[in-house]
């Protein structure tokens, strides 16, 4: 409740809080439209993003490179070796890198960027103003 309460007085982002009804605060809080990006994403979900035309025309040693990187269960997605060989194996505008940023990317709602499981409701909203 104390985060609620810290959103709606705060209103950090600008949405307007203050001028809201508590069923409009609600609804906004639910609404989806907060694009987060994954830091971490299993190996599976990158080597299914892979497009099969390129995989094909990679060379075997390459091939192997992927395929060890794919077999990763967690792969940091912002930095480090593996971003180097994303990069490496597959270039800007390649439909993999574009299926990978993709992949990092979900819309979520402002209560679950906040760490809130679930649906808030006016009256939570009422209580958490008051």
């Amino acid at each position: 409740m104390s985060t609620l309460r810290d959103e709606l007085l705060n209103d950090p982002l600008g949405r307007g809080y203050a001028g809201m009804t508590d069923e409009q605060a609600a609804t906004s809080l639910n609404t989806a439209d907060r694009t987060v990006i994954a830091q971490f994403i299993s190996g599976s979900d990158v080597f299914n993003a892979t497009d099969d035309a390129e995989y094909a025309a990679l060379t075997d040693a390459q091939k192997s490179a992927w395929d060890a990187l794919c077999a990763i269960d967690q792969i940091d997605t912002s930095s480090g070796v593996a971003k180097a060989r994303e990069a490496e194996l597959f270039g800007a505008g390649t439909a993999t890198r574009s299926n990978l940023v993709a992949l990092r990317q979900s819309t979520v709602s402002r209560l679950t960027e906040l760490g809130i499981g679930g649906r808030v409701r006016a009256g939570e909203v009422k209580a958490a103003r008051a």
